[in-house]
C-alpha cells in the first residue's frame, strides 16, 4: 500500500474527489473508464451501499491507475474492511478517535470530518494533517472554511471540503491555500451510474478536472 503522504499528494494533484454511491458492482469498471477518460482517475466509493467493498476490490484489481478510496467509514470494522479490499484512502463524516487510531496503526491515509476549531485541534493532537470539512455548504461554505482555517495557516493542515459542493462553487474552495481538494457527488451521480450514462460522467469529470488546473 502506498504511503499516506504519497496518496494525499496525488489527491492534491487531482484536486477533485468524486464521491460515489454505487449499487451494482457490474457498473464499477465502466464507471472507472469514464472517470479516467475525463482526466480524473480517482473515486471515493462510499460505504452506503452493499456493493461498496466488491466495487473497491474490482477497481483495484482491474484499474490500477485509478486512485480508489472508501467513504462513510464510521467504524473500525469499516476501516479494516476498506483496507482489506484494497482502498488506498478513507474518509469519514466525523472524528472518531478509535477509527483514527486504527488508521494510523496500519498507515492508512484517512481524513475524518471536522466542523469546528475543537474538532480541528483534536485531530491535530491525533497526528492528522488532512481533514474533511463537512458539511461545507450547510455551515457557511468557503467563507466559513476560510475563517476556520485561518488560525492554523502556519501549520501543515489541509482540508477536503465536502457537502453541497458542485461545479459552480467548487472553484471558491479550490482557490484557497488551505484546501487540498474538494469532494462531491455531482460528477458521478447515483442516477447516472444506474442509467449507464457514462458520457455524462466523463463530461462532468473533464469539467471538474479543469477547475483544479
Amino acid at each position: 500500500m502506498p504511503q499516506a503522504r504519497d496518496v494525499n499528494e496525488r489527491i492534491g494533484e487531482l484536486g477533485v474527489v468524486p464521491m460515489i454511491a454505487i449499487d451494482d458492482a457490474a457498473a464499477a469498471l465502466p464507471l472507472a473508464d469514464a472517470l479516467i477518460a475525463g482526466g480524473l482517475p480517482i473515486a471515493e466509493i462510499t460505504f452506503r451501499t452493499a456493493a461498496a467493498a466488491e466495487v473497491i476490490a474490482a477497481l483495484r484489481a482491474e484499474r490500477p491507475d485509478l486512485l480508489v478510496g472508501a467513504g462513510t467509514i464510521l467504524t473500525v470494522e469499516n476501516l479494516r474492511r476498506a483496507s482489506d479490499c484494497g482502498a488506498q484512502f478513507g474518509v469519514s463524516p466525523g472524528l472518531n478517535p478509535a477509527v483514527v487510531a486504527e488508521a494510523r496503526k496500519i498507515a492508512f491515509a484517512f481524513a475524518p470530518g471536522v466542523m469546528t476549531p475543537t474538532d480541528v485541534e483534536a485531530a491535530m493532537m491525533m497526528g492528522l494533517s488532512v481533514l474533511k470539512f463537512f458539511p461545507a455548504e450547510a455551515v457557511g461554505g468557503a467563507k466559513t472554511l476560510k475563517s476556520l482555517a485561518a488560525p492554523y495557516a502556519h501549520t501543515v493542515l489541509k482540508f477536503i471540503p465536502t457537502g453541497g459542493i458542485n461545479q459552480n462553487n467548487a472553484g471558491d474552495y479550490l482557490a484557497m491555500d488551505c484546501v487540498l481538494a474538494v469532494g462531491g457527488s455531482w460528477i458521478a451521480g447515483r442516477d447516472a451510474i444506474a442509467a449507464g450514462d457514462w458520457e455524462t460522467i466523463e463530461r462532468n469529470a473533464r469539467a471538474a478536472r479543469k477547475l483544479s488546473k
